[in-house]
């Protein structure tokens, strides 16, 4: 992707497009090679899974196995499908970003784009 992604690893989205529109979750997992997010509870799919000997089972005393069968698990979304909540508003905003002095550094800081709220989003 040519432009940074806004949304982060425990951000709280708003889901805009597809199944499960309008349901809220927190990005478990963000792609931004792939342009992607994953968020918890949303976009879930099952899965056949063969069960499998547990890595350095050893010191627990034997050959432990995880269970297969049929998993839920969440897919990833497009960073296009999902809209940022803002933490003091509480409604889905777009993503803008301030330059803040902290210490004699310069950082960015992610903000609310709404009107009449414009608070930070990174505390």
């Amino acid at each position: 992707m040519a432009q940074t992604m806004k949304i982060k690893k425990g951000d709280v989205v708003h889901v805009l497009r597809g199944k499960d529109r309008g349901k809220e979750g927190r990005v478990i997992e963000a792609l931004p090679k792939e342009g992607r997010v994953l968020v918890e509870n949303v976009n879930v799919v099952k899965r056949h899974q063969r069960p499998r000997p547990i890595q350095n089972a050893s010191r627990m005393g034997g050959p432990q196995i995880i269970p297969g069968g049929i998993i839920e698990k969440p897919a990833p979304l497009p960073v296009a499908n999902v809209m940022i909540v803002c933490p003091t508003c509480k409604k889905p905003t777009r993503v803008g970003t301030v330059v803040k002095q902290v210490k004699d550094k310069q950082i960015r800081v992610r903000v609310c784009k709404r009107p009449g709220c414009g608070q930070e989003i990174d505390k």
